[in-house]
């Protein structure tokens, strides 16, 4: 039987966490010991250092390319400064330089204190600060292909390539759920869903740190997931503001991805920039001390995002200033300040510990966290890691290949009216719009630079969609219609090439306008309007009026609202941020040399004030209703997620599930059989909801529970089986307990449903 629950318990997860909780990682003896005795040999500034993070260029010589030594003798040996981060001036740098860069900084520190310093880098994409490495699509890209090997490639290759530049930590992957389109960092998540971000989150990180977190070999380096949490949330849809979140919701949806990450061992962590439900996170004790490190038994580093502490006074007003800030966040569970330009939190972090404001054992267990972290990547063994010459298959042809194939699993065909794709090899193409022929806008942010700017920089190599299709097909024009401006900011175009695009248009059998976003990052991409951009509309209407078929190519970071010309397309492609083959892999889609395989991972909404996700409550879909309140909330969306298509058609059958009564202790296994009923090869990511028809809080619509991808030949037929703990099925309740209870569920995956039935309640922590 269904229980109403009526305790009204707010953010109480942890009751029965801090006690009996299996370690994330595995306590190694050895290692613990060769901490405490590197603890014990520190002084109180030393031990203080070791918990500040600055950014390289306080310690660079641009003139000259090199560290400035005497400035790193001072930040490192009269402040023991344990971090540095960040690439020269913003600009990436090859192997060879971030080499130098390490043994001069570990000199110094090694002769200083002992203790070797941790170079970090931010490698999002692939390793995306470095010159010449293999960047995969982004991760909202990635997660197009429901495919979890892609991100285990990535990471497994990101950090390789990483050594290479003789930096053991890197901060990825983004475990943000994408659930507002408007934030600006909405391409860095992997979409709305929790459980499709936990498993490919969970894949990238174990990729990332190899199959012992105790001890990362050279070929490896440590994670640091972020942004915990609800930074993708934002009431304002601004970066870097406030988020409200259920507490349910929180525990349910948001820390999940964390809570896999932590157990899979990860090593680290960074803080939202933000606050959640009023609370800061970099001064939420409860969510980082709590239910993070207590509630997890996790023993990694946590670390805050650039200059966050800073804003717990002078934005956040809940401290009186940069000390009182300090003192909140490390008592709040931070264990490392990344305090860029700032080397002040060293000496007030010994002073707030004399004054008793933070306790020596705090002290000593955030100083831990960081030697524990340096001694698992092996820099007390090899500060500098291997030569990066020895790490020869650096962009390799097996890392390339894997990094196009990911990029082909993800692109999603989302319109193909009159099956006018695929094109003809020899169909006179127009290609326009201002992504058709940029490097810059297939990249996306964190590529080469922070914003993304100067890609020419570094992808001279490499194709654009112009140039993509016009080695593909055998008569392929070029004509802008619009440009960005590269040199401005990021939204600037410049319109004044549409005559001449729809003059071309005249002479062509097709368009293919590439439309979209150019580049950015964090805080400079915020807008006040997901509507595209005037300019991008009215070259697609212009070149409607030609009569001639359009094939809209959306190329994008987060979903751009297009419902006033989405009619005048024939097919719509939507690559998101593929990077480098992104071209490449669109062109070998379009001709056909390829099937589509992707389908959206987030829901792509059709108005500016109209914005769901697809595990929507189910009270918020209503027809109208007649009397006096005339309720109209129908959901309508340009593109659900899921949604994606294919040249080939697939057939569902023969639904089935081992128990249709159930416990919370059973596992269930589905099975169905997928055909290809069409006349080429293809995959299709099958995807498995369930609906709880009856519970004692308003339940999701829908929740995707397991997918996998289903490669078939024209007319074959497989059997699939898909297997979710029951347990899955359970909600958070309003006593933040986990709850599974009695009554009906729905299990259904395309067209097909199963009913099933839960016959024992049960709850836990």
């Amino acid at each position: 039987m269904k229980k109403i629950l009526l305790i009204p318990a707010l953010l109480m997860a942890l009751a029965a966490c801090k006690s009996g909780v299996p370690a994330a990682i595995e306590k190694d003896a050895e290692l613990e010991a060769k901490v405490e005795k590197t603890l014990k040999g520190l002084s109180l500034e030393q031990k203080a250092g070791q918990l500040v993070q600055i950014t390289l260029d306080v310690v660079y010589d641009h003139k000259n390319a090199c560290v400035n030594k005497e400035r790193a003798e001072e930040v490192i040996g009269k402040y023991y400064v344990g971090s540095i981060l960040n690439v020269p001036g913003n600009f990436a740098q090859d192997r060879q330089k971030f080499n130098e860069i390490v043994k001069d900084l570990q000199e110094v520190s090694m002769r200083a204190i002992g203790v070797p310093c941790v170079y970090g880098l931010d490698m999002i994409h692939g390793a995306s600060y470095l010159a010449g490495s293999t960047l995969f699509p982004q991760e909202i890209a990635l997660a197009s292909s429901f495919n979890p090997a892609h991100a285990s490639n990535m990471g497994e290759i990101m950090a390789y390539e990483t050594r290479a530049a003789s930096t053991p930590w890197i901060f990825s992957p983004v475990m943000d759920l994408g659930r507002d389109p408007r934030w600006s960092r909405h391409w860095e998540s992997w979409g709305e869903d929790p459980y499709l971000q936990t498993v490919m989150a969970e894949a990238e990180t174990r990729a990332i740190q190899g199959d012992d977190p105790n001890h990362v070999d050279e070929y490896h380096v440590a994670a640091c997931m972020k942004h915990y949490m609800a930074y993708g949330v934002p009431v304002t849809g601004k970066d870097r503001t406030p988020a409200v979140v259920t507490p349910t919701d929180l525990k349910e949806k948001f820390f999940r991805p964390f809570k896999a990450c932590a157990q899979a061992g990860v090593l680290s962590v960074m803080v939202n920039s933000a606050a959640v439900n009023g609370v800061p996170t970099h001064a939420n004790k409860e969510l980082v001390e709590g239910w993070l490190k207590e509630g997890l038994n996790w023993d990694g580093l946590v670390v805050t995002d650039w200059a966050d502490l800073d804003n717990l006074f002078n934005r956040d007003h809940v401290a009186v200033d940069k000390k009182d800030a300090i003192r909140i966040g490390i008592n709040a569970g931070i264990d490392m300040i990344m305090d860029p330009y700032d080397v002040s939190a060293c000496t007030l972090i010994c002073e707030l510990v004399k004054e008793g404001k933070i306790s020596q054992a705090r002290l000593d267990d955030a100083c831990k966290r960081v030697l524990r972290m340096k001694y698992r990547v092996g820099l007390f063994d090899n500060p500098i890691g291997k030569d990066y010459k020895e790490l020869d298959k650096f962009a390799c042809d097996e890392f390339v290949a894997k990094a196009r194939q990911a990029a082909l699993e993800s692109e999603v065909l989302l319109k193909n009216e009159g099956s006018i794709l695929p094109l003809n090899k020899n169909a006179r193409i127009l290609v326009t719009g201002p992504n058709g022929n940029s490097m810059r806008s297939l990249n996306g942010g964190w590529s080469y630079t922070w914003q993304g700017q100067f890609n020419e920089r570094y992808t001279e190599q490499y194709n654009t969609i112009y140039e993509a299709l016009a080695a593909k097909f055998n008569n392929v024009k070029y004509v802008a219609g619009v440009k960005y401006n590269d040199n401005g900011n990021w939204w600037e175009e410049d319109a004044s090439g549409i005559s001449a695009a729809v003059a071309a248009a005249y002479s062509a059998d097709v368009i293919v306008a590439c439309i979209g976003e150019n580049s950015y990052c964090e805080t400079p991409g915020n807008m006040d309007d997901l509507t595209l951009s005037a300019n991008q509309r009215q070259l697609v209407k212009a070149l409607a009026a030609t009569g001639k078929p359009i094939v809209m190519v959306l190329n994008e970071g987060r979903p751009r609202i297009i419902s006033e010309i989405e009619p005048l397309a024939k097919a719509v492609v939507d690559v998101m941020l593929p990077s480098n083959y992104g071209g490449d892999a669109l062109a070998e889609l379009l001709a056909g040399d390829a099937n589509f395989s992707a389908k959206l991972p987030f829901t792509y909404p059709k108005y500016v004030h109209s914005l769901h996700t697809y595990d929507y409550k189910v009270c918020e879909h209503r027809e109208t209703m007649e009397g006096a309140y005339n309720y109209d909330a129908i959901m309508d969306v340009q593109w659900p997620f899921g949604s994606g298509l294919s040249y080939t058609t697939y057939e569902y059958s023969d639904l089935k599930v081992n128990k249709a009564d159930f416990t919370a202790k059973d596992n269930l296994e589905f099975t169905f059989t997928v055909k290809n009923t069409g006349k080429v090869a293809g995959t299709e990511p099958a995807l498995l909801f369930s609906s709880d028809l009856v519970a004692s809080l308003i339940p999701d619509v829908k929740r995707l529970r397991a997918f996998t991808r289903v490669s078939l030949q024209p007319g074959e037929s497989k059997e699939v089986t898909l297997t979710v703990p029951a347990k899955e099925l359970a909600f958070v309740g309003q006593d933040m307990k986990w709850h599974l209870e009695a009554g009906e569920f729905r299990v259904s995956v395309a067209n097909l449903s199963v009913m099933l039935n839960c016959t024992k309640d049960a709850e836990w922590e």
